[in-house]
């Protein structure tokens, strides 16, 4: 931007009519602007500039400005014309207050040549809306709106009507109109009340309006009024006391998935691993216990659930995302209760496993696709050799092939021995069979059909050995089921509860889904074996299976061949079914260090704590006790904001808290992509009386302090 026309100052050792070191400038304002511009309505900018000047006589005559004075003070002035017409050149009127401060910040400029000019402060636009213009007013609040660009925690510090909330609130709008975030949390303590509000009458946002009304109306100062509840109804702006943010939680004894299988998330520590919905192991990076609280059972349609809090968050799409290419979406378990429904349909899609789940190999006594068939067809009560059954010539050669020292011996019909193969030299004397001592060492030995299970040994173990397991299954009991005009799924059947659950297990740990059905024994017809009926004495459990892509459910080559000839299995989906109460229970939370912050809890469901994608405020965070500023702190989820505000003069605790917001600076002074912003009474934007009372305090607060310490003394 060009700088305005002005003639340059002269300085002369005696002015025509003043003392030695006077000087006298003057400045030419362009016909373009009308002087009532520069001087204000009834001269009043030109008093305000009078007032701040007393020593220097300033005349006007047409639009020609004239100073004599002392010297630095007539620089000071000429500059002062120079910001003006810059400000007045982008359309923005000056007043009395930006003439004010525009004064403060050239008398208070160090003459760096980065140094931030008050043109600069005045004409920083944050927000437009509503036919008004929401930016920065003074210099520290333009540092501060450019420390929230810079980095990703940053705090607001500094007495009330400084503009630390209301800034850090049109930034965050800002932020969502631009999709730089896909969401605004508002947040701030309620010590008022204990944060215990249920002694309170009304219902809960009754109780909680009052704490949070500054930020509801920040809001609607930012905002299409009508717009905002719908935008809080659908999880794009949350508003919510502190004490309900921390809440995302799971019971202590919901399973989490670790390397090593699963584990109560009650049990875990800092630095454990969990797994992520990558499939890979991340650490815990912290454990918040959170109290009793009230219960949730979350269930999808292929029958797996969890349980969790209200507030515990879910990673979700609907339809109509999917269709415009949106992101997915976090939710809470409160805000989707009595909305699980678009027609006739479920409306919330949960995210799968974008890979199997990596377990650390472990060693087994037995190839594991070998196993697979000895679950499905093989007889192994430990009363005979152990046997298979199979009318597949393939799955024979398949079976010898992988049991080393095994012969399979063809005995009659479809039925076959495995025997051991003696070595060469070998003694006569007895020596057990291989696949004995091995099925023995699994505790298999003596099982039948309803109550074979797969050993954890190989529930728990390699992507690889998983799914040799898996199609060792499906070659013996399962198969394509092929449908017109519809992809291909693949179904398994079995008499046994365990194995039923070892496959789902299975299928979902390679990023797949399970749905299970019983076929009842009671009235089915027998079936033919031999040409004689057989009775079904068991009830059938069916398991269809949709797997991901690049997942081969078969190695038999009929059922491979007739698999993809269908065009394969589609896409496994997962929508929420249900959501009901389940009581209260004792609760914990957790923050992994996954880039999603997704971890794998029961039945292989991807759920998180943290707040990804999110511009997230704390206000008056100086009523935090400092557990609770860790708790928020470590919240952070990835391509996430912070921005906390406080006065830490207005200190609302119980006597002897010490407040969180004092705290931190000790603790994170220094570190890297966190700053600290402060605001003193200079830069109150409220009536001119709050920042002369806050100097008032503090001038009483200094003398207190040092009366208080020559008496100790």
């Amino acid at each position: 931007m060009r700088r305005p026309e002005c003639r340059p100052m002269t300085q002369t050792p005696t002015a025509p009519n003043g003392a030695p070191g006077e000087a006298r400038a003057f400045f030419t304002v362009p016909a373009k602007h009308p002087m009532v511009t520069v001087l204000g309505s009834g001269d009043s900018l030109l008093r305000v500039i009078e007032r701040a000047f007393p020593g220097t006589d300033i005349h006007v005559r047409g639009n020609q400005v004239s100073a004599v004075g002392d010297a630095s003070e007539v620089a000071l002035i000429q500059r002062l014309f120079d910001e003006m017409m810059l400000v007045l050149r982008t359309g923005q009127p000056m007043t009395e207050d930006a003439v004010e401060r525009s004064i403060a910040m050239l008398r208070e400029e160090t003459g760096e040549e980065t140094a931030e000019t008050p043109s600069e402060v005045l004409t920083q636009n944050i927000l437009s809306s509503r036919g008004r213009t929401i930016r920065p007013k003074t210099l520290n609040q333009k540092r501060y709106v450019d420390a929230i660009d810079k980095h990703t925690i940053v705090f607001g510090i500094g007495p009330a009507g400084t503009g630390k909330t209301y800034l850090a609130m049109a930034k965050a709008v800002q932020a969502l109109q631009s999709k730089q975030v896909t969401r605004i949390i508002l947040t701030r303590p309620a010590v008022e009340a204990g944060e215990r509000l249920g002694f309170l009458p009304g219902t809960l946002y009754e109780k909680i309006d009052p704490y949070l009304r500054p930020l509801y109306d920040a809001l609607h100062d930012m905002l299409d009024p009508d717009s905002i509840p719908k935008l809080m109804a659908n999880g794009t702006i949350e508003v919510a006391p502190l004490a309900y943010m921390r809440g995302r939680s799971q019971p202590v004894f919901a399973n989490v998935l670790t390397p090593d299988g699963w584990r109560p998330i009650g049990s875990l520590g800092v630095g454990d691993l969990v797994i992520g919905s990558n499939g890979e192991p991340t650490p815990v990076l912290g454990v918040y216990p959170q109290g009793e609280r009230d219960i949730y059972r979350v269930s999808a349609q292929d029958g797996s659930w969890t349980l969790c809090c209200g507030e515990h968050l879910w990673t979700v799409r609907t339809a109509s995302d999917k269709r415009r290419n949106k992101p997915w979406r976090v939710l809470e378990t409160q805000d989707m209760i009595g909305n699980l429904r678009a027609a006739h349909a479920r409306r919330y899609e949960l995210p799968l496993l974008t890979a199997p789940v990596a377990m650390p190999e472990r060693e087994v006594p037995m190839d594991p696709y070998a196993l697979g068939l000895l679950l499905g067809d093989g007889c192994i009560t430990g009363n005979i050799t152990p046997m298979f059954a199979t009318a597949d010539a393939e799955l024979v050669t398949s079976l010898e092939a992988a049991l080393p020292g095994v012969k399979v011996r063809h005995h009659n019909a479809y039925n076959y021995f495995l025997n051991r193969v003696p070595a060469p030299g070998e003694p006569g004397s007895r020596v057990p069979n291989p696949v004995t001592t091995a099925l023995r060492s699994l505790d298999l030995i003596g099982t039948r059909s309803h109550s074979k299970f797969v050993p954890d040994d190989y529930l728990y173990n390699s992507a690889e050995v998983r799914l040799a397991v898996l199609q060792g299954l499906l070659d013996s009991d399962g198969g394509p089921v092929t449908q017109k005009d519809r992809t291909c799924r693949i179904q398994y059947a079995t008499t046994s509860i365990l194995l039923r659950d070892d496959v789902i297990a299975l299928v979902q740990s390679l990023g797949g889904v399970a749905y299970t059905r019983r076929r009842k024994a009671e009235g089915r017809a027998p079936g033919k074996a031999n040409g004689r009926p057989v009775v079904h004495r068991r009830d059938a459990h069916i398991v269809d299976i949709r797997l991901p892509e690049g997942i081969e459910p078969f190695r038999l080559a009929r059922k491979r061949d007739a698999y993809h000839a269908a065009g394969g299995n589609g896409r496994p989906m997962r929508f929420i079914d249900s959501i009901e109460p389940a009581g209260r229970e004792e609760t914990v939370c957790i923050q992994v260090a996954a880039e999603d912050s997704l971890y794998v809890t029961q039945d292989y469901l991807l759920t998180h704590n943290t707040l990804n994608d999110a511009f997230i405020i704390l206000d008056e965070a100086q009523n935090t006790n400092p557990e609770q500023m860790k708790m928020f702190l470590t919240r952070l989820g990835f391509d996430s904001k912070i921005v906390i505000t406080g006065d830490i003069t207005q200190v609302d605790l119980p006597g002897g808290t010490k407040s969180g917001l004092r705290q931190v600076r000790e603790i994170l002074d220094g570190v890297p992509d966190v700053h600290f912003s402060a605001l003193t009474s200079q830069d109150v934007v409220r009536h001119k009386l709050v920042g002369r009372i806050v100097d008032a305090y503090e001038k009483y607060d200094s003398a207190n302090e040092q009366r208080t310490g020559r008496n100790g003394k």
